[in-house]
């Protein structure tokens, strides 16, 4: 891979200012102060919410509390969902702190996975990595690792150790120089105003003459409707990472450079504020 290592760096260290709130409805033995934290982009809520939980669980009474969960404005949060994606999908155009309500009650089981240790963010996790390895190169780099190696990756992420992570992820992003990139992107398309929960399909880096496939030629081959018509204006923001990139960037350099741990391009299309 080309080593921009100033750009997997910013990617990795980027975080979110959030402002937790537990849920009005909950019982408690005294008031619940809010909590604040920087939560990284590329993590997942239930990798980082200790605190959190710890925080509230202090002023709940034992027999109230439940199982956690996270919603912003109605939404529940997905914990399987980056957290960079979380907040671009549905908060990226408003002021921060990002407030998220804390509830220990009434799980909404239609809308959200249970997630009863860090055991299922891991596994999940290594699938992701898995299927991503599947469309780049027919899953031979992840399975000639070791059983090491794939803790090596998860640790990095739990850790939140940048140098421990790319050690091993390094691999997963190289191709022979002669193929020019990578069979296919891992990449999900999300959008805001549907309930679909993304598009994910087959798409070549490199075109059949041989010209670098760019974020708008995926865009335009996936989901048109993200791209302005000809004669008017844009209507929605395609965000990855919480930037804008430009529609004529290689989509091979994005997903060596943009992609989450997991090794998927998670993309994001919302509307555009109006204001």
């Amino acid at each position: 891979m080309t080593d921009d290592k100033d750009v997997l760096r910013d990617v990795w260290f980027g975080r979110i200012p959030t402002c937790f709130t537990l849920y009005q409805d909950e019982i408690t033995e005294r008031e619940a102060e809010p909590y604040y934290l920087l939560l990284p982009r590329i993590s997942y809520l239930t990798l980082v919410t200790d605190k959190v939980k710890k925080h509230f669980q202090k002023v709940m009474r034992q027999e109230e509390v439940n199982e956690i969960w996270f919603e912003y404005e109605g939404t529940p949060l997905k914990w399987h969902y980056p957290i960079g994606l979380l907040f671009d999908l549905h908060a990226s155009n408003t002021a921060l702190p990002w407030s998220i309500t804390v509830h220990f009650k009434n799980f909404p089981e239609k809308d959200l996975l249970h997630c009863h240790s860090k055991d299922v963010i891991e596994a999940h996790f290594m699938a992701c990595i898995k299927e991503a390895d599947a469309l780049k190169h027919k899953s031979q780099v992840i399975n000639e690792m070791q059983k090491k190696d794939h803790k090596q990756l998860w640790m990095g992420l739990q850790n939140d150790k940048f140098e421990q992570f790319w050690a091993i992820n390094r691999k997963l992003m190289e191709y022979p120089p002669e193929d020019g990139g990578f069979r296919y992107i891992p990449f999900r398309i999300y959008q805001a105003t549907t309930e679909r929960p993304f598009i994910q399909k087959l798409f070549r880096p490199i075109a059949s003459g041989g010209e670098l496939h760019t974020l708008g030629d995926l865009l335009k081959d996936v989901c048109p409707s993200a791209i302005a018509p000809e004669d008017g204006e844009q209507k929605t923001q395609v965000m990855i990472h919480g930037i804008e990139p430009m529609l004529e960037t290689p989509i091979q350099w994005l997903s060596e450079h943009m992609s989450y741990p997991d090794n998927f391009l998670h993309i994001s299309i919302i509307p555009r504020p109006t204001d």
